[in-house]
């Protein structure tokens, strides 16, 4: 006998809930944001527009589904099943942290706070969710993700970017190469490498094309290429400058080999989820071979 599809419902903290278990109680968290020309009314209404959305979800869930909760914190601890349909409920970034630990499960963005979110992934609002999850056949875009793979084969994968570069703010060293360059490979110097997709152009991405001027076509969502961008390069007698920004099509790739103490590689800004690279690593960067699949 087959399993009943399980919901696992995907939010975060709320910014209350955090002031409340930082200052104690509502009245101190009150005074310390209207010392700051805040008002704690704010904050808390829009905790209460969450806390709402995550009931409206919850009651539209069938009674003979599954359900689970998970907080943005523990998601690199939770195990998702195949058969899990994933409902995320908050921010559009809520969806690119999720996106990492999936497998193909499908993904249902409901936006908590209509308005004050762009609503590129959470495109849907929390009273469309029941009808959603019984579609037989709801829409599905299939998102296209990057990957940095290391010769020590530690993998990470990102909805919208990898950042390759120091841990601080140091200066990253590296050498860079394409992989159909013909072998043509670049010492650098920089505040490091960004690789990003379609998804990541409505952010980091878009905002580093942009600023260098917007030569380079921005990739949609679901096209299977992705943009890469130097950030800073420094000219020295050492270190050149000519490599410092492209398109990269399904089949190719980035390949870059440390030349820091230590360099580190992440996705979608969760630096706690770092690959740890050393003196000499090399680390290949490309589309990923998985997608997320975000019903549209």
């Amino acid at each position: 006998m087959s399993l009943a599809p399980r919901v696992v419902l995907v939010h975060r903290t709320t910014e209350y809930e955090e002031l409340v278990a930082h200052h104690g109680t509502h009245g101190q968290a009150a005074f310390f944001l209207s010392s700051r020309g805040r008002d704690i009314e704010e904050v808390a209404e829009r905790h209460r527009r969450t806390r709402r959305a995550l009931a409206q979800v919850t009651a539209a869930i069938p009674l003979t589904w599954r359900q689970s909760r998970v907080e943005r914190a523990d998601l690199d601890r939770f195990l998702f099943a195949p058969e899990d349909v994933v409902v995320v409920v908050g921010q559009d970034g809520l969806v690119a942290n999720v996106a990492k630990y999936l497998t193909g499960q499908p993904v249902l963005g409901i936006d908590s706070d209509p308005g004050r979110n762009p609503g590129v992934l959470v495109r849907h609002r929390p009273e469309d969710a029941a009808g959603l999850l019984t579609s037989t056949g709801p829409s599905v875009d299939e998102l296209t993700m990057v990957e940095a793979v290391a010769d020590d084969t530690q993998r990470i994968v990102a909805l919208n970017e990898i950042y390759l570069g120091a841990a601080g703010h140091q200066t990253a060293r590296y050498r860079l190469g394409l992989e159909d360059d013909g072998g043509v490979v670049e010492a650098q110097a920089s505040s490091g490498v960004l690789v990003g997709t379609g998804t990541g152009a409505t952010g980091w991405i878009g905002s580093v094309w942009q600023e260098r001027g917007g030569a380079l076509s921005l990739p949609r969502p679901t096209d299977g290429r992705l943009l890469w961008f130097v950030r800073e390069a420094w000219p020295s007698p050492a270190t050149g400058t000519s490599l410092v920004a492209g398109e990269l099509s399904a089949s190719g790739g980035l390949r870059i080999t440390v030349e820091s103490e230590r360099l580190v590689a992440f996705g979608d800004g969760m630096e706690t989820d770092a690959l740890e690279l050393t003196w000499g690593q090399s680390v290949r960067v490309g589309v990923a071979g998985t997608s997320l699949r975000l019903i549209g």
